[in-house]
């Protein structure tokens, strides 16, 4: 049997339906509510680990690192809930032997529906509106006049599957312009997914919308910082639905309560909830989510599918998809091998 672990909870049913459905896997929960040990001696009993995937759920000592990898000789893969994997350390997986593998495009329906709806709110100046009514300010309509979307250039940094989706709406939907940078797509790629490649300076200087929608890494931390949201035409909206921490918090307020952008949609914070007193709560013309993107019913109940098909492959002998470290594989594949006593086929 191919053993698989998680603490506490898993995101949806579906994730342990379909995991019932695969005579080669076992699913174990693991409570947090035992000492840190036990949950540890739980854990090296597995061959892979189920893991949150957001930094503030996840009890720091059960991150993937590298110190956590050395107490748990056993483990052969981890899989993230969901696409991004900010408690797991690639590179110490790869040290480790360990396969890592996340659920890219599994919910991108629902953050890219997401990234939309804060664009439509933010042009309609729908939080300005709400506020105005709540406080007994809403007075003159024409005050809080809005935009709309049709037309308009939409800016993609990142062109993934989210960002893809975001560029057919867009496209399809509201007849925008749609541009995009990423670095490690070229031009017919990016073309392919429904915009034209540009670079970062272009596509802050031509956008009236600019939609985050990249993993965070050590090259995307603090990509958007004091310098490129100056970068960003007078008026233009912000919209975040990737990760905390790409986006500097502080040089996004001076920007939105300064009036050189026009608002802002935020879905992840570097605090997950931020504080209730942090200071874009403050302002007007800021949508504001806890990273709730990709949590619907539909998305979650398709990234727990695909997370458990995911395993059932590993129990298989063969190499799941969505591999993030695939220089491992070599080494992961005699691992598997010398723990089951047959070939991985890869």
């Amino acid at each position: 049997m191919f053993r698989v672990g998680y603490l506490d909870h898993v995101p949806h049913q579906a994730f342990l339906d379909t995991a019932a459905q695969e005579p080669l896997l076992e699913v174990v929960r693991i409570g947090l509510d035992q000492p840190e040990a036990a949950v540890i001696v739980a854990l090296d009993r597995c061959h892979a680990y189920y893991v949150m995937a957001s930094r503030d759920e996840l009890p720091r000592p059960f991150h993937v690192h590298a110190e956590l990898l050395a107490r748990l000789p056993k483990l052969l893969m981890v899989a993230s809930y969901g696409a991004g994997y900010d408690t797991i350390d690639p590179d110490a997986c790869t040290d480790a032997g360990v396969l890592l593998c996340n659920q890219a495009g599994g919910n991108a329906e629902g953050v890219a529906e997401h990234a939309v709806g804060m664009m439509l709110a933010l042009l309609k100046r729908m939080p300005e509106a709400t506020a105005a009514m709540r406080t007994g300010r809403a007075r003159d309509r024409v005050a809080l006049m809005g935009q709309e979307l049709r037309g308009r250039t939409v800016g993609l940094v990142g062109i993934g599957h989210v960002g893809t989706r975001v560029a057919e709406i867009c496209r399809l939907g509201f007849s925008c312009r749609v541009i995009a940078c990423d670095p490690y797509l070229d031009a017919a790629v990016v073309a392919a997914r429904g915009a034209e490649k540009v670079e970062m300076d272009r596509l802050l200087a031509e956008s009236d919308v600019v939609s985050l929608h990249l993993p965070l890494t050590g090259e995307s931390r603090d990509l958007m910082n004091a310098g490129t949201f100056a970068r960003m035409r007078r008026g233009a909206i912000f919209v975040t639905t990737s990760r905390g921490s790409i986006h500097n918090e502080p040089a996004l307020h001076e920007a939105l309560a300064s009036g050189h952008l026009g608002g802002a949609g935020l879905d992840v914070w570097e605090q997950e909830p931020p504080p209730p007193d942090h200071p874009l709560l403050l302002l007007d013309n800021v949508v504001l989510t806890q990273h709730t993107a990709g949590v619907t019913h539909e998305s979650r109940a398709n990234i727990t599918r695909i997370a458990a098909l995911g395993f059932a492959e590993a129990a298989h002998g063969r190499l799941p998809p969505r591999v993030i470290n695939p220089a491992v594989v070599p080494r992961f594949a005699a691992r598997w091998s010398a723990a089951f006593g047959r070939l991985v086929a890869i």
